[in-house]
């Protein structure tokens, strides 16, 4: 039995295990004045998975975020039923699921049926959100998004495992039960010592947003404190990068690929502002995006190889900030070309 996560397939040990090390991303960013349809990005997207599976992918990650003006995506859970529906073995991670913007029961009978449809394949991490638009947009407060939050999980544990339980002075009975006995696998991610005291207050899997390792004690010591046994602790690398293409010839692929690049990073530097994460830039210019040598980034398929030999996997994010297809596929199809043959 195995544990799937962002890019990870872990025994219940924690030992990793893959064929094959790499893993899709889509959160489906296309800006308005981009050369490609949306509806050609979101049929890319499932195909890109289903090419994914076949080619020993570790696992397909869909994110969710709220009124951004490219259109990123709203509705990761409706992506993810179109892709599980095109594969049978594919694990499918939300990361992240802004679980206090959603009405939990309304959530809980989504998730079930998603766990059914994708018999157990899609592993859900929790997260609080940042933007005051998107708290604004669903009537929610950031200032009280933390009791929102608990309120949430202790409502999607209940559904999944009670018959039925009240629920402010309703009767909620969330049927049919989710595939997996106790409901999809669900982690808790975020940045701060009160993340991963939550996760652990909870009995969930804690996965950082930011490479700082100091979390991991602070979690497993919540886990000792409560009594409870801690799962998988995610913590990424500082040095890692979460924007992977390859390409034969990087010049020519950061002169093509770079702008859609750049405006994924410029969006995101402009949501987080002072807030951790390790997808963050600051990169003012496709030269400085390169040059950062962090986050975004284009490797030849022998730095892939490298790279996945230091780092134990390849981000990729062949959609990034719009990119069409016709220019995203060449990268993908080199991965099974030049880098697999190299790891078997």
């Amino acid at each position: 039995m195995r544990t799937i996560c962002y890019g990870i397939k872990a025994d219940i040990d924690g030992s990793h295990y893959a064929r094959t090390m790499y893993m899709l991303r889509f959160d489906m960013r296309a800006p308005t004045d981009g050369p490609a349809p949306i509806a050609d990005l979101y049929s890319a997207a499932i195909e890109m998975s289903v090419w994914a599976e076949q080619h020993g992918a570790i696992s397909i990650a869909l994110s969710e975020h709220h009124a951004s003006a490219d259109g990123y995506l709203p509705s990761p859970l409706l992506l993810a039923s179109a892709i599980a529906a095109r594969t049978t073995t594919l694990p499918i991670v939300l990361a992240a699921l802004l679980i206090p913007l959603h009405d939990p029961v309304r959530l809980a009978e989504d998730m079930a049926v998603l766990d059914i449809i994708s018999r157990g394949r899609v592993a859900h991490v929790a997260g609080l959100g940042y933007r005051p638009e998107e708290y604004d947009m669903f009537g929610q407060t950031l200032a009280g998004r933390g009791d929102r939050m608990e309120e949430c999980l202790h409502t999607l544990q209940r559904a999944w495992s009670e018959a039925s339980f009240d629920y402010h002075g309703r009767t909620v009975n969330v049927t049919p039960k989710p595939f997996t006995p106790g409901g999809p696998m669900l982690m808790y991610g975020g940045e701060s010592p009160a993340a991963a005291r939550r996760a652990a207050r909870f009995n969930l899997s804690f996965f950082a947003q930011a490479s700082k390792p100091e979390l991991e004690a602070i979690y497993h010591d919540e886990c000792e404190r409560l009594g409870n046994a801690p799962g998988m602790c995610i913590i990424p690398r500082a040095d890692s990068a979460t924007t992977i293409y390859v390409a034969e010839d990087v010049d020519d692929a950061w002169q093509r690929l770079g702008p859609f690049m750049l405006h994924d990073a410029r969006m995101y530097a402009s949501w987080l502002g002072d807030t951790a994460a390790a997808s963050k830039s600051t990169a003012a210019s496709i030269q400085d995006l390169r040059n950062e040598n962090g986050a975004y980034r284009v490797l030849t398929p022998d730095a892939a190889v490298a790279y996945i030999r230091e780092h134990g996997m390849l981000a990729l994010h062949p959609l990034c900030g719009g990119c069409p297809p016709e220019l995203a596929w060449p990268t993908l199809e080199l991965v099974a070309k030049k880098v697999l043959p190299a790891l078997s």
